[in-house]
């Protein structure tokens, strides 16, 4: 089976291959002979009900430093192709949203991995929160009297903005820390949008463990461990990558998940859990696919293909 994939993503050149998960999707793409396009998310335009992008075809290698080669510059018709996925990264804006609804315009002739419909549903700081019970006690909110109610109950807190990524903005607070009040009116003052306030788990100085499931399934985790100096676990602010297994609560959890993400049509996601804790279910691009193979997992990027052609034949 020949597909043609388009691929909208954050420009090409500035992605760091070791640890990208877009670009090991689009190798397993290559080396099944499937022919790639590349474009980003500014070259979309809809006219009418015909969606066409601006960009390239693209041929990939995995090699630093030199990982990709250009065809020609071409505007194509999205709903000519088999596969779109959409793996620009968040903020989790209007612009995002926006482009959600445009590619709605070609799914499900074409298939948009993941449905943007269930995307722009499911924004990952929300979505999780109809699984409250798997999650450490959370709340969503704008309201300075609710959140200082919050810490009074639950003392160390997390406090992160409900739109961003890659652990940006996201604040520890002690119990008795003085910062809270500015901190609430900084947040107050820079986001339209509620934030979010989650308990500190203290098990996450021994990883925020990276769980991805694959249509509905277990596929591979990674365990994410803190700098020293540092209380987010992201490997781009430090965190330092380990293999992992899942425990039985993790396998639990994943049992939950499994049935309605596949359901709507969420193929590639990947969920965060510290300690016993669910705390994010990340739908719009989900990362973490190299390091689980790396670490001797399973290869995440061909279970992807494997569902995408199954939906595809």
């Amino acid at each position: 089976m020949k597909l043609r994939v388009a691929v909208q993503m954050d420009p090409i050149e500035s992605i760091d291959i070791a640890g990208d998960s877009t670009f090991a999707i689009m190798l397993e793409a290559q080396a099944r002979g499937h022919d790639l396009f590349y474009y980003q998310p500014k070259a979309l335009a809809l006219k009418g009900r015909t969606l066409n992008a601006s960009g390239h075809p693209i041929k990939l290698r995995d090699e630093k430093g030199s990982h990709f080669t250009l065809g020609g510059p071409e505007r194509v018709d999205l709903g000519t192709f088999d596969v779109v996925h959409m793996r620009q990264d968040p903020p989790f804006d209007m612009n995002y949203i926006t482009i959600t609804h445009m590619l709605e315009h070609i799914h499900p002739k074409t298939l948009v991995v993941n449905d943007p419909k269930e995307v722009r549903n499911a924004p990952e700081k929300l979505y999780v929160m109809e699984f409250a019970d798997l999650m450490p006690p959370t709340l969503v909110t704008r309201d300075p009297r609710e959140l200082l109610e919050f810490r009074k109950e639950h003392g160390e807190i997390i406090l992160k903005p409900l739109y961003g990524n890659g652990g940006a903005g996201v604040f520890r607070l002690a119990g008795e820390d003085q910062n809270f009040g500015s901190l609430v009116e900084l947040f107050t003052q820079s986001f339209r949008e509620p934030f979010m306030a989650q308990r500190y788990q203290p098990e996450v100085r021994k990883g925020d463990k990276r769980i991805i499931l694959v249509d509905g399934e277990f596929a591979g985790a990674i365990n994410r461990v803190p700098a020293l100096n540092e209380h987010r676990s992201n490997m781009h602010v430090g965190g330092r990558p380990e293999p992992t297994v899942l425990t039985r609560r993790e396998e639990e959890i994943c049992e939950r998940l499994g049935p309605d993400l596949e359901k709507r049509g969420l193929i590639f996601v990947g969920i965060d859990v510290i300690g016993d804790y669910l705390t994010e279910i990340n739908v719009t691009s989900p990362t973490g696919i190299r390091q689980v193979k790396k670490f001797g997992g399973a290869d995440i990027a061909s279970l992807i293909w494997d569902a995408i052609e199954r939906k595809r034949s």
